[in-house]
C-alpha cells in the first residue's frame, strides 16, 4: 500500500517529548521506501524471497491509512479518551473487572515485551510502562485501560527470572479472563523460537487461545538472519498450530517498524476497526 506523504514535524526525545516516528504525521514524511519499511516491516523482507514464492502471508493484514489513523487516535489520550494504568495483580481475585475487551502480551523474560507496550503508549507519555536492563523485572501481571475500548495487559516473562508462580498465574489468567480477544506472543526476531517459546505455543494451543506472534528487536538482526527466522516461523505455524494467526507482526521498539501496523491489529481484534479485512 502507497502511503501519501504529510505534514507535521517529528519532536526529539529530551524533555518527555515523543520519540521520532512515534505518530503516522512523521512517518508520512518519509520517501516512500522508507515509509512502507516502517510501516509494514514484513513487505520490506518480502522483497528479499525468490521469484515465484509464496508472499500471501507476509500480506494477510494489510490495512489503509483511514485505519492506521483510527488505530493511532484510540493509543492517544485526551480529555475524553483517558489511558491508564490500571493495577497489577498475581491472582486472578486481584485482576479488575473483565468490563472491557483485552489483549496481553507475553515473551521471554528479556524479550522485549515492556519496551514495546511503551512503545505502543508513546503518544500518551504519561502511562508509566516501567522498563528495565534486567530480564525478569515485570513480576505481576500490569493493567492498562485504553479509554472505553479496551484493555492491555502486560504480563510477567517467562524464562529467565520468571517469577516462582509464573505458571499458575499465567494458566488462570489464559483459562479463566473471558474478555481475552487476542494473546500476542513475543519472540526475539535474533534468535528466532527458544525452548520456552515452543512451551507458551503448546499452552496457548492446549487451552485453544488465539494469539499471534510477534518478531521483536528487528533492527539487531541481518537481513539474512531476519528472513531466515521469519520463514521458518512461517513454517512452523502452518504446521504445528491451529489458533496462531497466520501472519508474523515484526516490529522495532527502537526504530518505531512495525509499532503503527501492531497499533492497528489491536485496536481491529478488540472490535475497534470492524471494517478492516483480517482473518
Amino acid at each position: 500500500m502507497l502511503l501519501p506523504r504529510a505534514g507535521g514535524a517529528a519532536r526529539g526525545w529530551g524533555g518527555g517529548c515523543r520519540p521520532p516516528l512515534a505518530a503516522l504525521s512523521e512517518v508520512l514524511r518519509l520517501e516512500r521506501s522508507r515509509r512502507v519499511g516502517v510501516v509494514f516491516p514484513l513487505q520490506k523482507l518480502e522483497r528479499c524471497l525468490a521469484p515465484g514464492a509464496d508472499t500471501a502471508r507476509f500480506r494477510l493484514f494489510q490495512p489503509g491509512l483511514a485505519a492506521l489513523q483510527r488505530a493511532e487516535a484510540l493509543f492517544r489520550s485526551g480529555r475524553d479518551h483517558a489511558i491508564d494504568y490500571v493495577s497489577s495483580a498475581v491472582r486472578m481475585d486481584h485482576a479488575p473487572p473483565p468490563a472491557l475487551p483485552e489483549v496481553c502480551f507475553i515473551g521471554r523474560s528479556n524479550v522485549g515485551k515492556s519496551s514495546l507496550i511503551r512503545a505502543l503508549f508513546s503518544l500518551s507519555p504519561e502511562v508509566e510502562v516501567r522498563v528495565s536492563k534486567t530480564p525478569g523485572h515485570t513480576k505481576k501481571m500490569n493493567f492498562f485501560k485504553v479509554g472505553k475500548y479496551f484493555t492491555l495487559v502486560d504480563m510477567p516473562g517467562y524464562g529467565y527470572r520468571a517469577p516462582q508462580d509464573f505458571v499458575e498465574m499465567v494458566e488462570a489468567y489464559l483459562q479463566e479472563r473471558c474478555n481475552l480477544k487476542r494473546t500476542f506472543l513475543l519472540v526475539d526476531g535474533v534468535v528466532g523460537l527458544q525452548k520456552t517459546d515452543h512451551t507458551a505455543v503448546e499452552m496457548l494451543e492446549e487451552f485453544g487461545i488465539p494469539y499471534v506472534m510477534v518478531l521483536t528487536k528487528i533492527d539487531r538482526a541481518s537481513r539474512g538472519l531476519l528472513l531466515k527466522n521469519v520463514l521458518e516461523i512461517q513454517e512452523f505455524v502452518k504446521e504445528k498450530t491451529q489458533g496462531c494467526f497466520p501472519q508474523l507482526f515484526l516490529v522495532s521498539s527502537l526504530e518505531f517498524s512495525g509499532v503503527h501496523l501492531l497499533r492497528c491489529f489491536v485496536a481491529h481484534v478488540t472490535g475497534n476497526l470492524p471494517t478492516v479485512e483480517a482473518s
